[in-house]
C-alpha cells in the first residue's frame, strides 16, 4: 500500500464524516485511513463504521494525549509507504491524492505539505478567518500556497512524509502546540527534502468563531517562542511582525487617548490632530483588508468580518508572543505548554 491517511480526532464526529466522505471520492484509491480517537467524550466510532467497506479504514481509541502523540499512535499502526497527516476539520477535493502522486513521480521528495482554502459552504466567519490566515496583507501569503524564500515548512492540517523517515525521526514531539513546525524543522535538520505541492490543497475550516480563533493564534505566538528556545535560528523577521503590529496598535491608541485628555483640559482644538491622527494608519489598513477580502470573496459582509479577523489574528499572536517572551526569555522560566488541556476545545 502506498498511502496512509492519519487523522487524530477529538469530539468532532460531524467533521470526520465530511472528511471521510471526501476520501471516498478520491480518483486514486491506493490508500488506507487510520482514525485515532484522542480521548473524546463524543466519539466517531459509529461514523467510521459506516465507511467500512467503502474505505480501507481502521479505528483506534486511546486516552487523551494531544494531536502529536495521536498521530504517532496512528503512524505505528499504518501500513503505507507514505503517511499523510490531516486535521479532522479538512475536506479533500477529489483530485487531492492524484496531485500528490503526480508530484512525487515528477520529482522525488522525503516530505511535503499543501496549501488550504475556504469552501463555498463555509460560514462567512470561517471564510474571513481563512482569508486572514492566507492573505498577503496578514501573513505575506506564505500560508496560502506561495513558497517561502528559503524553505517550506508543512503544517499538520496537510502534511505528508515517507514512513521510514517518520520512524527515523521519531515522529511528532510532545509539544502541545507548534509540534508540526518542530517536526518540519527536524525534517530539514536531518537533511531530508521537503517541498510544497501547490496542487495538493485542502478545504480547511479552521476555527468556527473569532473567540476560538483568538485562542488558536494566541497559542501560536507562545509556540513560536518555545520553538525559538529549542531552535534559535528558526526565528525569522516575519515572525516578529505580529508583535510589532500589536505594540504599534497599542501605542497609537494611547497617543490618541493622550490627545483626548489634552483637549479636555486645554479647552482648545490645537490637540485635535494628536487625538485623530493615530487612527489614520489603522483605518487605512482596515480599508485595505476590507477591499481585498471583499473582492476575493465577492462579499462586503465577509470583507467587514475579515477586518476583525485580521486584527484578531495579528494581535492574538502578538500578545501570545510577548507573554511567552517575557516568561521564557526575560524571567527564565522553563518550557510551558501552549495549551493547558487540549488543542481541540
Amino acid at each position: 500500500m502506498k498511502y496512509s491517511f492519519i487523522i487524530p480526532v477529538f469530539n468532532r464526529p460531524d467533521e470526520v464524516d465530511e472528511l471521510l466522505d471526501s476520501l471516498t471520492r478520491q480518483t486514486l484509491r491506493d490508500f488506507e485511513v487510520v482514525i485515532v480517537e484522542d480521548g473524546s467524550t463524543v466519539d466517531c466510532r459509529d461514523v467510521a463504521d459506516r465507511y467500512d467497506g467503502r474505505l480501507d479504514i481502521s479505528y483506534y481509541a486511546k486516552p487523551n494525549s494531544g494531536p502529536g502523540q495521536s498521530r504517532n499512535y496512528g503512524a505505528e499502526r499504518a501500513k503505507g509507504e507514505w503517511l499523510i497527516v490531516l486535521d479532522s476539520d479538512v475536506v479533500l477535493p477529489e483530485g487531492y491524492l492524484q496531485a500528490v502522486d503526480d508530484e512525487l513521480k515528477r520529482e522525488p521528495s522525503d516530505a511535503f505539505g499543501g496549501p488550504d482554502c475556504a469552501h463555498p459552504s463555509f460560514t462567512d466567519t470561517q471564510k474571513a478567518i481563512s482569508y486572514s490566515m492566507t492573505s498577503f496583507f496578514t501573513t505575506g501569503g506564505i500560508r496560502g500556497g506561495r513558497k517561502k524564500l528559503d524553505k517550506f515548512y508543512p503544517r499538520s492540517f496537510n502534511m505528508g512524509i515517507r514512513s521510514d523517515v517518520y520512524a527515523r525521526l521519531g515522529g511528532f514531539s510532545r509539544m502541545r502546540f507548534g509540534e508540526d513546525i518542530d517536526f518540519s524543522i527536524r525534517i530539514f535538520k536531518a537533511g531530508c527534502r521537503c517541498r510544497l505541492f501547490p496542487g495538493a490543497w485542502v478545504w480547511h475550516k479552521r476555527r468556527t468563531d473569532l473567540k476560538k480563533f483568538f485562542r488558536q493564534v494566541y497559542n501560536s505566538g507562545i509556540a513560536r517562542i518555545n520553538l525559538y528556545k529549542k531552535y534559535p535560528e528558526s526565528l525569522k523577521l516575519v515572525h516578529l511582525l505580529p508583535m510589532v503590529f500589536t505594540v504599534g496598535v497599542i501605542a497609537l491608541v494611547l497617543i490618541s487617548a493622550v490627545g483626548r485628555v489634552l483637549m479636555h483640559y486645554d479647552d482648545t482644538d490645537r490637540w485635535y490632530w494628536l487625538c485623530a491622527a493615530p487612527w489614520l494608519p489603522l483605518l487605512a489598513y482596515s480599508a485595505l483588508i476590507f477591499a481585498d477580502s471583499a473582492r476575493q470573496n465577492r462579499s462586503l459582509r465577509i470583507g467587514a468580518i475579515s477586518v476583525v479577523a485580521a486584527f484578531t489574528q495579528l494581535m492574538g499572536y502578538g500578545f501570545g508572543f510577548i507573554g511567552a517572551w517575557w516568561k521564557r526569555c526575560v524571567m527564565g522560566h522553563e518550557e510551558f505548554q501552549a495549551f493547558e488541556k487540549t488543542f481541540y476545545k
